[in-house]
């Protein structure tokens, strides 16, 4: 029986298990870090929300502007083409979030794509959902009309 010759199958092992390991892990790191990137983009966007509905005159004007910050907290992020739902409710006027002693809630909800996975079977491309909200109360004393 002749022995074969092994010199260099360490290199080529190596090679391989490395591959078949780093690669994984790469993933793993680039997917944490846009969905952390999501996640903190979501939240921006919920109390910038939260806050210009706030500082609007009246609830229809706040309903824009609010839009307007959201959307404008996940370009900052990178997320402009990431789809926005913007939920925004008080208590204990829903129909005038601006009177007395209301408080805001703004809930911003979005989705980020996991990068490298492509869509398969016909389900789409894997996504992971985010959500955030912020409450800001409206104070008891403002400013109604022109103070002289």
């Amino acid at each position: 029986m002749s022995r074969r010759d092994e010199r260099g199958s360490a290199l080529v092992e190596f090679s391989w298990l490395a591959i078949l390991l780093l690669v994984p892990l790469v993933w793993v790191v680039v997917s944490v870090f846009t969905v952390q990137r999501g996640a903190f983009a979501v939240s921006a966007a919920a109390r910038a929300a939260g806050r210009a509905y706030a500082l609007a005159d009246s609830d229809r004007l706040g309903e824009a502007r609010a839009r307007q910050a959201a959307q404008q907290a996940l370009a900052d992020q990178g997320l402009d083409a990431a789809p926005l739902d913007l939920r925004v409710t008080c208590r204990p006027y829903p129909h005038d979030c601006h009177a007395g002693t209301s408080v805001i809630t703004a809930r911003v909800a979005s989705r980020v794509a996991l990068p490298w996975l492509p869509a398969s079977f016909g389900l789409g491309r894997p996504v992971f959902a985010l959500d955030s909200s912020h409450t800001v109360p409206i104070g008891q004393f403002q400013e109604v009309g022109d103070a002289d």
